[in-house]
C-alpha cells in the first residue's frame, strides 16, 4: 500500500501509522493506537520488574584467632543468608604480622566450605588480597 493511502486510512480510523520494520524492503508499517501500545509496553515492563529477584552479597568477617562458638555463630548467619538466596562473601581479616600465617585463614575458610557444602557452592576459592582473604559462596541450585 502506498504511504499516502496508509496515512489516510489511519486518519479515517483515528489511529496512528507506526513504522515497524524500517530496514525491510519495502519498509513495514502498522496501523495502531500508539499511546495504548506504549502504555501496554510499560505495564509489561513493570510486571517483569516485579517478578524479578535481586541477589545481594552479604559479608561475614572472621579473624584468624576465632573461637569455636564465634565460628558457629557466624556460620549460622551464613546459613540464614544462603537460605534467603543471597550470595555470601566470607572474609578473614589479618592484622599486622598475622598475614604471615595466611594458612590459618585458609583453614578457616576451607572448614566453612566443608560444613556448608550441602547448601552452598563456592563461586570463588579463598584468595589472599593484601591483609584479607576472601571466598564467595552461592546458594546451591535445586536439582
Amino acid at each position: 500500500m502506498k504511504t499516502g493511502q496508509a496515512l489516510s486510512l489511519a486518519e479515517e480510523r483515528a489511529l496512528d501509522l507506526v513504522e515497524v520494520a524500517p530496514t525491510a524492503q519495502p519498509p513495514v508499517c502498522r496501523i495502531m493506537d500508539f499511546g495504548k501500545y506504549r502504555y501496554e509496553q510499560s505495564k509489561r515492563a513493570q510486571e517483569a520488574k516485579k517478578n524479578q529477584k535481586t541477589v545481594q552479597v552479604k559479608e561475614v568477617k572472621f579473624r584468624p584467632k576465632i573461637d569455636e562458638h564465634d565460628f558457629q555463630f557466624k556460620k549460622n548467619h551464613i546459613i540464614r543468608f544462603i537460605k534467603e538466596e543471597n550470595k555470601v562473601k566470607a572474609t578473614v581479616m589479618f592484622r599486622g604480622r598475622e598475614v604471615t600465617h595466611a594458612d590459618i585463614g585458609e583453614q578457616i575458610l576451607r572448614r566453612l566450605m566443608g560444613e556448608l557444602e550441602d547448601i552452598a557452592d563456592v563461586e570463588r576459592e579463598p584468595k589472599l588480597e593484601g591483609h584479607t582473604m576472601t571466598m564467595i559462596l552461592n546458594p546451591k541450585k535445586p536439582a
